[in-house]
């Protein structure tokens, strides 16, 4: 089963207490198919710009990430700056060049159109719907959004939820989306405008997973050391989307079990500064960490308490 993601290819420089980096290799596109291939291969589409390291993206290639649908583009690549606070929950955007990412159109390659799992990654909506019209009978389609997009284009928005299967935001942009400060009937709203499934992604909190029928909560995996939260989010739904498309299957469990992942490969994001921390990591790594989760959240009801 296929696996596409349209998102940005990004060059970041972070600051947080605890060290620094600049010209990173970053961007909801590159966290998505670094964690994701992991457990599935991933196609790319997207941009860069004629100063990127395109050597550093085929290195990564043997991972399993098929970046021949990114755009080569004359200019300066997307390029973000950003510092976190000492306890990493708020951050300040220091700088944000948007470059070639700003004229992106996306355009799939024709081997891609038939992906059968797909992410789009949080660009302009309308951008979001163009893909949407490119790609053949997705078994599941899945995206991301972003304050800027709720406020100036919510409209169009509104028209993407409803052709998507799952919503995968953070708790403030649900909040925002909904008009609603309860985080559970926030959830509601936005299943009542389309979507099947909405994840809420709280960061040092877990991730919230809202049905219609029911809902699902995994923790953030306990980590003594926490360097860098950028891309946390795009890791989650890396491994959330590419968990699915290794079994090729959508059912309620598997989505469990995709929240799962999601979290695990979010847990690795941060241990390092952009995404070296999936330099070294193994399947075996991800299976042993997925079993802790399962240990972490089991209780075993013993006897009834009447």
């Amino acid at each position: 089963m296929s696996l596409l993601v349209v998102g940005s290819i990004a060059l970041d420089s972070i600051f947080t207490p605890f060290g620094e980096t600049a010209d990173a290799l970053g961007g909801s596109a590159v966290y998505f198919s670094v964690a994701g291939a992991l457990l599935h291969p991933v196609q790319v589409v997207g941009v860069v710009g004629s100063d990127y390291p395109v050597g550093e993206l085929e290195r990564l290639a043997p991972r399993g990430i098929d970046w021949s649908g990114v755009e080569h583009a004359a200019g300066e690549s997307f390029r973000w700056k950003g510092k976190y606070s000492y306890d990493l929950q708020s951050r300040e955007t220091l700088d944000t060049r948007l470059g070639v990412f700003a004229d992106f159109q996306p355009k799939l390659p024709e081997a891609f159109r038939s992906a059968k799992f797909l992410f789009l990654g949080n660009i302009d909506p309308e951008l979001q719907l163009g893909v949407l019209s490119q790609v053949r009978r997705p078994t599941l389609v899945a995206c991301d959004t972003m304050n800027y997009w709720i406020q100036s284009k919510r409209a169009v928005l509104l028209e993407l939820l409803s052709r998507v299967d799952v919503l995968m935001v953070n708790d403030s942009e649900a909040r925002e989306l909904s008009g609603d400060w309860n985080i559970h009937r926030a959830g509601r709203w936005i299943l009542a405008h389309g979507p099947k499934r909405v994840v809420i992604k709280q960061g040092e909190y877990g991730a919230l997973l809202l049905e219609p029928a029911r809902t699902f909560y995994v923790p953030a995996f306990p980590l003594e050391t926490v360097y860098d939260p950028t891309g946390a989010g795009d890791a989650f739904a890396g491994g959330f989307m590419a968990y699915l498309a290794r079994t090729g299957i959508v059912s309620d469990d598997h989505i469990r079990r995709a929240m799962v992942v999601g979290a695990t490969m979010g847990s690795y994001a941060v241990e390092q500064f952009g995404i070296r921390a999936f330099d070294h990591v193994t399947l075996a790594d991800v299976e042993a960490r997925m079993r802790t989760f399962q240990d972490l959240t089991h209780v075993a009801l013993a006897e009834p308490l009447t």
